[in-house]
């Protein structure tokens, strides 16, 4: 519900999209970002290489974007240890003088470093601070921070009770991506399988992937402890607290479970399941016979992958709140997905702004881009829809395939050259996607790029014809196969 005094606001917020790559980043700007956002590989949370490494990219992209009116945000967000703070001032110097707006930062020394040596820089400081009420929000305006992202962790109450009491900082919220099964990406569940620590950047998403739940079983003839899985009876016998913990492949018992402790008590508390209070096993499907112990408090215990992030239904809210950006998550995604969802943020931003209620069709083509199922994540308390998704460790889209993009246009010809991404034929239904929206066919043809009639697009590496949509193509047009 918005409040009157909410109400009352009527500018809307920035729209801040993904730029892992040139390419995403100008797709964005194409699509009607307001800012992009991106990072180096050595100093964000996305350490995997990427053309941002390179400084000449980086001073193309940051002068392509300024070029369109627009803000380009870098990430230097991780939380470094000592080795890297001895490079990390002269790395940053040619960095900053390409005039990125702002540096969006998580690390208190490294942001002291960086008042100390470029005090005129905006600082955004990152969620990976986990900044949750508004006695956080003021210290770190007072250590001079232009913008706070939001926890991801907060209700729109919540949020709407921060922008009240700190009227005068800017505020960014989340509001669609990939979610962290810990505290706004706090986990160590990367560091502790594959030595590769979330927060120096080099997550190995070890959340996603495939694992099998089970309760103990006997000790096995090896002397360790055997998981039974797949729902299979396996009662917690007196042989847990003594047989030793099953060890990983480094020799090493999980931390979590050398000391296991009694058995947890039942809990007695109206509705809840008698084995929750079980000790149970997780088994990751490429590391077999190395069982992690899985249990839960009064807290929670969530090990699974979460279900992404949507908050679109939540623009209206968000932007009668005040709140001054909203941000998209993927600086791993495609462009594609970059343009794709720009799109319907930038729509819902512009309808929020101009009064027009909410158009479910913006959810509709949300659905059809690869993701794990959606969640409103904590925006509402009262969501019905689980957080978790253990149904699916992969990703899907069960509505559209992204198939191709435009090349060239021909406009006297009637036709665009297209470079096929995913394979296509005539009869598929297509959908053209462009700046101003888009516009749904059925293919009658594909032909080459010299005129002759082929049964099918055979995928990537070609590049055929089309005729063009009753919609004006450009040369940042994408294609989507109705699935």
């Amino acid at each position: 519900m918005i409040t009157a005094e909410e109400g009352a606001r009527s500018a809307g917020p920035e729209l801040l999209s993904p730029a892992g790559t040139l390419r995403s980043l100008r797709y964005a700007l194409a699509y009607g970002a307001d800012a992009v956002y991106a990072g180096i590989p050595r100093y964000s949370l996305r350490v995997r290489n990427n053309e941002f490494g390179n400084l000449a990219a980086l001073a193309e992209g940051i002068a392509a974007v300024h070029a369109a009116g627009k803000r380009f945000y870098l990430a230097a967000n991780l939380m470094p240890h000592g080795a890297k703070l001895e490079t990390f001032v002269a790395d940053l110097e040619p960095v900053v003088a390409l005039d990125p707006d702002a540096l969006i930062m998580s690390d208190p020394g490294l942001i002291m470093l960086v008042r100390e040596r470029w005090p005129e820089l905006p600082v955004h400081l990152s969620v990976q601070a986990n900044t949750t009420n508004a006695a956080a929000v003021r210290f770190w305006q007072q250590q001079g921070i232009r913008r706070i992202i939001l926890s991801r962790e907060l209700s729109l109450d919540e949020i709407a009770a921060i922008r009240s009491a700190c009227p005068d900082i800017e505020l960014e919220v989340f509001v669609h991506g990939a979610l962290c099964i810990a505290y706004s990406g706090r986990c160590l569940l990367s560091g502790y399988l594959n030595h590769r620590d979330a927060n120096q950047g080099s997550c190995t998403n070890a959340c996603r992937w495939s694992y099998r739940v089970g309760r103990p079983g006997q000790p096995s003839d090896t002397g360790q402890q055997a998981g039974v899985f797949d729902g299979a009876a396996g009662a917690h016998s007196a042989e847990l607290e003594s047989a030793p913990m099953p060890a990983l492949s480094n020799g090493l018992a999980p931390a979590a479970v050398q000391q296991p402790g009694p058995k947890p008590k039942p809990r007695q508390e109206q509705g809840r399941h008698p084995e929750a209070d079980q000790l149970w096993w997780l088994e990751e499907s490429e590391r077999p016979g190395e069982y992690m112990a899985l249990f839960e408090d009064e807290h929670g215990s969530y090990v699974m992958n979460s279900r992404d992030l949507c908050a679109v239904e939540h623009v209206a809210r968000l932007s009668a709140i005040g709140i001054d950006s909203l941000k998209i998550e993927g600086r791993t995604k495609s462009h594609y997905y970059s343009a794709r969802t720009t799109s319907v943020y930038r729509r819902a931003i512009d309808d929020a702004v101009t009064g027009r209620p909410f158009d479910p069709a913006l959810l509709e083509e949300l659905q059809g881009l690869a993701n794990r199922g959606y969640t409103e994540g904590f925006l509402r308390r009262h969501a019905p829809a689980a957080l978790q998704n253990y149904d699916n460790g992969s990703s899907f889209s069960a509505q559209r395939q992204f198939v191709g993009e435009v090349v060239r246009v021909d406009p006297e010809a009637g036709t665009a050259e297209i470079r096929v991404r995913n394979r296509f034929a005539p009869g598929d239904e297509i959908e053209w996607i462009t700046p101003s929206g888009t516009e749904r066919v059925r293919l009658t043809r594909v032909m080459t790029t010299d005129g002759q009639y082929l049964d099918r697009a055979p995928g990537d590496g070609w590049t055929v014809r089309l005729d063009l949509p009753g919609r004006p193509v450009s040369e940042v047009a994408l294609l989507a196969r109705v699935l």
